[in-house]
């Protein structure tokens, strides 16, 4: 883990300053960007994995992302535009899929969990951001692996168990090849994020004007 390691001295001080309640024109703007980022990330071919054929993507990664730099609320609002639109039948999800006919599939409790997640690591983020320096970019690695952990393949197992009659420990052990691709992807989101907060240091936790 010493790849995200960071110093304090190079960390942005903690933020004690209260968020803006109303979203402004930029919000929506970062909004429709990391939608379309999480649509691009789908679009790049995925690993299928097992006899259920669920594909290792890097929808994760940019999920995660959103969240770590949008925060919960705009995390989630992006995350959730990009499962809307493919709900409402733009081939977005993995393997140029759409429509709500994927809730019948054995990747539905993956698709439903994104935009939870993205809420649950934004909020994490936040707390992070606002509360540390000293290793901060480990504090980001935890909250996405919360997330990942609590919501993402927690969510992933309920919908193979339901939509695939996989019992527990099937499920579970169908889920498992996920995991250590997520921890690298999550790596690699807490990376870029530590680079967009240093370069935007307001981008999460905003001043109030």
């Amino acid at each position: 883990m010493s790849q995200i390691n960071s110093s304090p001295s190079t960390d942005t001080p903690p933020r004690t300053l209260p968020s803006r309640k109303r979203w402004t024109a930029t919000d929506l703007g970062l909004i429709a960007v990391f939608a379309a980022l999480v649509a691009a990330s789908a679009i790049v071919p995925g690993i299928p994995v097992g006899a259920l054929g669920v594909p290792i993507t890097l929808v994760t990664l940019t999920v995660m992302l959103s969240g770590l730099v949008l925060g919960a609320g705009r995390g989630f609002a992006a995350v959730g535009l990009y499962v809307l639109l493919g709900f409402a039948g733009l081939p977005i999800f993995s393997g140029g899929r759409s429509g709500l006919g994927i809730l019948a599939t054995p990747s539905a409790g993956y698709i439903i969990a994104f935009p939870l997640a993205a809420a649950a690591t934004g909020y994490l983020a936040t707390v992070v951001i606002r509360r540390t320096v000293k290793f901060r970019s480990l504090w980001l690695f935890a909250a996405t692996m919360v997330s990942s952990i609590v919501v993402v393949h927690a969510l992933g197992v309920l919908g193979m168990m339901i939509n695939a009659k996989l019992d527990f420990t099937k499920a579970f052990l169908a889920d498992l090849p996920f995991v250590p691709g997520d921890i690298i992807k999550n790596v690699l989101a807490v990376i870029i994020a530590m680079a967009i907060h240093k370069a935007f240091p307001d981008v999460l936790v905003r001043r109030v004007k």
